[in-house]
Order: C-alpha cells, then structure tokens, then sequence
C-alpha cells in the first residue's frame, strides 16, 4: 500500500496532466467506444475491466448504456477506490477487484461463476509479455459469454516494427507533440515505457485470438501516428 501511494503521489498529476490534454487520445477512443456499446448492445449487458484504474473514460463510455453489471478489476487499491466514486453515475451493479490480470482471470474461469458479454483491457495487456497475452487472451475467451467480445484499447506496433524501433518512435511523437510535459516529466515517461511497454502488432494480436477460436476481429479506431488501435475481437454464438 506504501508503494500503490508513492505510486500515485509521484505519478498521478502527470497521468492527469497526458489525459487532460488529450495527448493519447482518450476523448476519440472513448467516444467511439460508447457509440459501440450505445450501437451493439440492444438488450441488457454484463462488463469485465480488465486494469480499470479509475475508470474515468469508462464511465463516461457507459453513460446511457443498457449495462446491468461491472466488474473492475486492477492492482491499485488507491485506483479502485477513485473508480468506485466516478462509476456512481452508472446505474448497476458494480464489484472491484484488486489484483493482477493474469492471477484475476484465471481465478475467475476456475470459478465457474461469471460469464460476460464484454471484457475490456484498456492500456494494459502491453504490460505483459507475448506469452502473458496469450495466456489472458485464452482465459478471456471462456469468460464470454456466446457473442461476447473482447475489446482491446492499447499500444500497437506495426507489423515491421520491432519493439525497441516503436518505442523510438512513440517517444519522438512524445517530445515533438506533448507540448506541455516538462523534461522531468518526458524522463519518467521515457523510463515507463523503456521498461514496461510491450506492444504486439495487430497481426500478432489477431493470430492469437483466432487460436483460441475468436470468430473475427475489426478495428474501429486508429490514432494518426499509427501508435494506438481499439481492437474488437468477437465470439461466435452457439452452433
């Protein structure tokens, strides 16, 4: 708990600060996530946040939705505790979780006990490596429901990239563009994502999703500098 507060005491104001400013295109993804979910979603639905945070986009995704139950999950206790104040304004069920990914969905398909029309992952499964990914993405499979899908909001490379080639050039889109960061602030920005960052291409994502028998995929957005994507991965119905 010390630590989950040093955390945010040293690196909550620049959080604020990237979203604030738009800089990684929060407004446009979460507006197009909420018409989905508004667009899909005609009758009643279930929602899994796989590292919700504080759920601050999400919340404003599922205003005026036909969501009946949330489930958020994330390791920060200090997050979860601001998501449960800013999902108030959502109006059904909510449960939180704190702990990892991997060690939450595996204990959530050992149960037995939930299913869900959606899970999300926003800005997190690039935090775990190739084999990580796999692993949750399997897992997330038998916790959808029948035309369940999985979306994805994250770091994507391109396909002819290398990692250490996408973090190069995310971070000259960081000097060039985010204007109001600080070279402190670029320093501990740069030290994130040289250290915790590893993204998949769509290719690779789309390659593991259909091994574990995910019907189909689309992407709806895509951000100009070919950084960011929000993926759809969608399962079929019963046969």
């Amino acid at each position: 708990m010390n630590t989950d507060n040093q955390f945010f005491n040293e690196q909550w104001q620049l959080y604020q600060k990237v979203l604030n400013n738009n800089y990684m295109g929060h407004q446009e993804i979460y507006g197009i996530l909420h018409d989905f979910l508004g667009n899909y979603f005609q009758t009643p639905f279930s929602l899994l946040d796989l590292g919700c945070g504080d759920a601050s986009f999400t919340t404003q995704a599922l205003l005026n939705t036909l969501i009946s139950a949330y489930k958020g999950i994330d390791l920060s206790e200090v997050a979860l505790e601001i998501a449960q104040g800013n999902l108030e304004r959502i109006p059904c069920e909510k449960t939180f979780i704190q702990d990892d990914i991997l060690t939450a969905v595996n204990q959530l398909v050992k149960q037995q006990e939930y299913s869900f029309d959606v899970v999300i992952t926003s800005f997190a499964l690039h935090h775990l490596s190739l084999e990580e990914k796999d692993s949750v993405i399997g897992q997330i499979f038998h916790l959808l429901k029948p035309h369940g899908i999985l979306i994805i909001i994250d770091a994507i490379r391109l396909s002819a990239e290398d990692r250490e080639t996408y973090i190069k050039r995310y971070l000259n889109n960081v000097r060039q563009d985010w204007s109001l960061i600080s070279s402190q602030e670029y320093a501990m920005i740069e030290n994130h994502i040289s250290t915790c960052d590893f993204p998949e291409s769509q290719n690779t994502l789309s390659a593991i999703a259909r091994k574990h028998n995910f019907d189909r995929y689309e992407c709806l957005y895509e951000d100009d500098f070919e950084t960011t994507q929000l993926l759809c991965f969608y399962k079929a119905g019963l046969s």
